[in-house]
């Protein structure tokens, strides 16, 4: 009697089952202790107040300090007045801070910092080609602005100043500078003291040593229109407006000066004969 088909698939899927043999996997466990952490111990009470009588450097403590000022008087005279502009608030900030305690070091008087009006510009253009050509986007740019006044002071300290700040320039702030020096109506007679002072001080020597008038004086002018002599100067040259270049291999044709002395004499060469013969004509 044949077995049903019911019973038929589950004794075939018996005989598929492989039944494989126990295995141990390797477990490993971690745990984690958390430790209170120790309390440092406390200082003695003769250290803590030694430590609190300890005062920092003033270089340190003008950081945290608004910058030191000179006082400036009633009718000072302007000499100088120092503009900054940037795009970021903070360095302009950071810039001017720093300006300002260097002028207080140099013993410089400062009147004021005042703020200059902002400059806001704005531009409109196509966000991109194509697809998004009609569509516009907004790009805008202020520009804020500081200015510092320097009163009463010495043109070479000011300048010490300004040399100072430009090798010290933070980034991302520009700087422009409008320097004003003040002299007496007798600039003329000081310039002729101070020359004479010059004079005094590099010696009886002339500074320039005149050349020999035998030797140019009266060939001065030939030589400035002698022909060699602007040759050596580049009058031949395609940019300098000369006549046309004679032909493809001398582009730039060029003449020597020969200065008188250096002259060497040429020997005369043998003369060689014509090695050329003439067709005879048939007859």
């Amino acid at each position: 009697m044949a077995t049903p088909s019911y019973a038929r698939s589950l004794t075939s899927a018996v005989k598929r089952l492989k039944l494989s043999t126990i295995c141990t996997t390797p477990t490993q466990t971690r745990s984690i202790q958390h430790s209170r952490p120790r309390s440092a111990q406390p200082l003695p009470s003769e250290l803590q107040s030694e430590l609190a009588r300890i005062r920092l450097p003033k270089a340190v403590q003008a950081t945290y300090l608004a910058p030191l000022r000179r006082r400036t008087r009633v009718n000072a005279d302007t000499v100088c007045k120092l503009q900054l502009r940037s795009y970021n608030v903070r360095n302009l900030e950071v810039f001017t801070d720093f300006a300002l305690r260097a002028a207080y070091f140099l013993n410089l008087s400062v009147r004021g910092l005042r703020s200059l009006p902002k400059k806001t510009e704005r531009w409109t253009v196509p966000r991109s080609n194509f697809v998004h050509k009609k569509s516009q986007e907004n790009f805008e740019r202020i520009t804020m602005g500081r200015e510092i006044q320097i009163k009463d002071g010495h043109s070479d300290v000011v300048a010490t100043w300004l040399a100072f700040l430009r090798k010290h320039q933070y980034y991302g702030v520009g700087m422009k500078a409008n320097v004003w020096d003040y002299g007496g109506l007798d600039a003329p007679t000081e310039m002729d003291e101070e020359a004479a002072k010059v004079a005094q001080m590099l010696g009886e020597v002339p500074l320039v040593k005149l050349t020999n008038g035998k030797q140019h004086g009266e060939n001065l002018q030939k030589l400035l229109i002698d022909e060699p002599f602007k040759a050596s100067w580049g009058a031949y040259t395609p940019s300098s407006g000369a006549t046309t270049v004679p032909h493809g291999n001398h582009r730039v044709p060029t003449k020597s000066v020969h200065t008188p002395g250096l002259i060497k004499k040429a020997t005369p060469k043998e003369a060689t004969p014509n090695t050329e013969e003439k067709e005879q004509p048939q007859t």
